[in-house]
């Protein structure tokens, strides 16, 4: 590739990697399978880069590779699940909060649909028409999406109750 083609990929990677790794930390909530998911779009996108960079919104192109590849592994969760148990334990890192902990677990009971539209509306600031421009799906869906995710959270997080509702105040 010539050197100008490496520039304009490179001042791409910095521009929309940041976005693309909390897009991706938003669909799995894992840190370390969203770096991996960011790295695998970013490699295949490098590969195609002359094809993409045509593209409208490369970007776009971007998060339907990492959501692709978050619902694939999504699928193989049980297995990965079986096999991590199998290995030593990494590096110690610090736990996340139990905030994080619970929201994590409430996005995991969420459909597909509710989580990608939730993760690109509250992490990546899209707004409903470009939500639904970039699923195909029409801006009623999208607002459907969001406020069933809202509620599917609520619900999760016990927040649908007088309870609940007292215990975040």
């Amino acid at each position: 590739m010539s050197f100008s083609v490496k520039v304009d990929f490179d001042v791409f990677y910095r521009d929309t990697s940041r976005r693309l790794m909390r897009y991706a930390y938003g669909l799995t909530g894992d840190p370390g399978e969203a770096q991996d998911l960011v790295q695998e779009a970013y490699a295949r996108a490098w590969q195609r880069w002359r094809r993409v960079s045509a593209y409208e919104d490369p970007e776009a192109w971007l998060r339907l590779v990492v959501n692709r590849l978050s619902t694939d592994r999504w699928r193989r969760l049980f297995v990965r699940r079986d096999h991590a148990a199998a290995q030593l334990p990494g590096p110690s890192v610090p736990p996340p909060s139990e905030d994080v902990v619970l929201l994590v677990r409430a996005m995991r009971t969420l459909p597909a649909a509710h989580r990608r539209a939730l993760a690109l509306h509250y992490l990546l600031d899209r707004s409903v028409a470009d939500i639904a421009e970039e699923t195909g799906a029409t801006t009623s869906t999208v607002k459907s999406w969001l406020f069933r995710g809202r509620a599917g959270l609520a619900a999760a997080l016990g927040l649908d109750s007088p309870e609940g509702v007292r215990r975040v105040r």
